[in-house]
């Protein structure tokens, strides 16, 4: 327990709203002394919620203000955290109308044992049928679906990156693989990586 206070106490110097950070981290200390194990577990939760959401803010700033010719929305950056159950979501989207897509980034995604599974069997992950391959970004592996509306004839793109236990999510309706290859390139998968280990 005591390397769990050592954790909060280092974390605490990240200066995310630092009162009320020193608030919890006093009130868990203080509860775990005085034996009430459930508030002190509590009150750590909400600190590594408030971590959580500081890291998520963080990330944001490192994604790009515009993806192709789409600007980001960011009056619509989201970061929502879960500690516990889904961990952080991160949300930025772009463009209107038409031209628009999305970022989602998931820590603890339910998903990732999954997509790591699918990429380590290159016959699974590469589909005959060229709706569905391996791609890299920055030296991460991703899997890119393409999917194609039968009645309107658009292509719609996903393509998700297992970042250790983080999903990283670009999602672009009606466009070209070419396009959303040049999109994803301009995310900084390395750096969001090193931020959300």
């Amino acid at each position: 327990m005591k390397k769990i206070f050592t954790l909060a106490f280092v974390l605490a110097c990240f200066t995310i709203s630092a009162q009320d950070f020193s608030k919890n981290l006093a009130t868990a200390k203080s509860s775990y002394a005085s034996g009430d194990l459930e508030n002190a577990r509590f009150t750590m939760q909400q600190m590594l919620t408030e971590i959580d959401l500081a890291i998520g803010r963080e990330v944001l700033k490192l994604l790009p203000t515009k993806l192709d010719v789409m600007a980001a929305n960011t009056k619509s950056d989201n970061v929502t955290a879960n500690t516990g159950l889904a961990g952080c979501v991160i949300h930025r989207d772009y463009g209107t109308g038409e031209k628009i897509s999305n970022i989602d980034i998931m820590s603890n995604s339910p998903l990732i044992a999954s997509l790591n599974a699918i990429l380590q069997l290159p016959f699974m992950a590469n589909s005959g049928d060229g709706t569905q391959k391996v791609i890299k970004v920055e030296g991460y592996k991703g899997i890119l679906q393409k999917s194609v509306d039968t009645e309107t004839n658009k292509t719609d793109y996903t393509l998700q990156i297992p970042i250790n236990s983080t999903l990283l999510t670009l999602v672009v309706p009606n466009s070209t693989e070419a396009d959303v290859i040049k999109m994803a390139n301009t995310i900084p998968v390395g750096q969001i990586a090193k931020m959300v280990q």
